[in-house]
């Protein structure tokens, strides 16, 4: 089925939950930027992708931790040039965590989580919401986490920025829905992708198979809340039992339950 979108600016595209929204929008004839550090890998995609579907796909490698590669973003999302279409979904999938005792772990890493996952996310939301906005059509789909539903010990920088993601989204998406415009939040559980291994917590994959979902499922998932323009999507069944359940225990339960877990790994 024909996707309403036209053309998808994907962030973080190189691996993972990224890659997989860039494969499933190519395979629906989506034209795409994709956007990532790593160059070798997003031209690897864009001719897979090109060659598997026939689309457009522009390579954009730019570095989120940066103003300079914010700034490129911002500039093809609110200011295309005379041969390029405009971006009508955007999906800011880019982001990171760490693991470890706040007071332990380098600053810089945990400044740069709020800088990737907070500040450029923010930025690149505006520079979209524009030309969205004045042409009466779009969508914005930022992947935010179920860390972000309660406190997390041993992330507490992440869940701190997956917070603010769902709660930013869910508002700019009344804000914006009256000119047609919609703002998904979606909130995976654990996904395999490398993730983990980035954050520094490799034992989660010791956790029982049913907790886990595959990226392609979880982006499929957030492709159809986006599409039936949804302010907030759960992936999976267990995520929607884990998000209900979170939501009707006490903060100091939640958190103790957590730290407990988080010192498993």
């Amino acid at each position: 089925m024909a996707a309403p979108w036209k053309t998808a600016l994907v962030t973080g595209a190189s691996s993972g939950i990224g890659a997989a929204f860039a494969r499933l929008l190519a395979g629906r004839g989506v034209d795409l930027v994709i956007t990532a550090r790593d160059t070798t890998r997003l031209k690897a995609l864009a001719k897979e992708l090109r060659d598997r579907n026939g689309v457009e796909v522009q390579v954009l490698t730019a570095d989120l931790a940066k103003k300079a590669g914010v700034a490129k973003v911002e500039s093809r999302l609110a200011e295309p040039g005379p041969e390029q279409a405009p971006v009508d979904l955007l999906v800011n999938n880019a982001g990171f965590g760490s693991h470890g005792c706040f007071w332990e772990l380098p600053v810089e890493g945990e400044e740069g989580q709020i800088q990737v996952n907070v500040l450029a996310l923010v930025r690149l939301t505006h520079a979209a919401l524009g030309p969205m906005v004045a042409s009466g059509h779009g969508a914005i789909l930022n992947v935010s986490s179920m860390a972000g539903e309660q406190s997390v010990p041993q992330n507490a920088t992440y869940g701190a920025t997956k917070a603010f993601v769902t709660t930013f989204s869910q508002s700019v998406h009344e804000e914006a829905k009256a000119a047609g415009v919609s703002v998904t939040a979606l909130l995976p559980g654990f996904t395999r992708t490398e993730f983990q291994e980035r954050a520094g917590y490799d034992d989660a994959r010791s956790l029982p198979a049913f907790v886990w979902m595959e990226a392609d499922e979880v982006a499929e998932q957030a492709l159809a809340a986006a599409e039936a323009g949804r302010s907030i999507v759960v992936p999976g069944t267990a995520n929607k039992v884990v998000v209900a359940a979170v939501g009707m225990t006490p903060r100091s339960v939640k958190r103790r339950a957590v730290g407990l877990l988080a010192g498993r790994f």
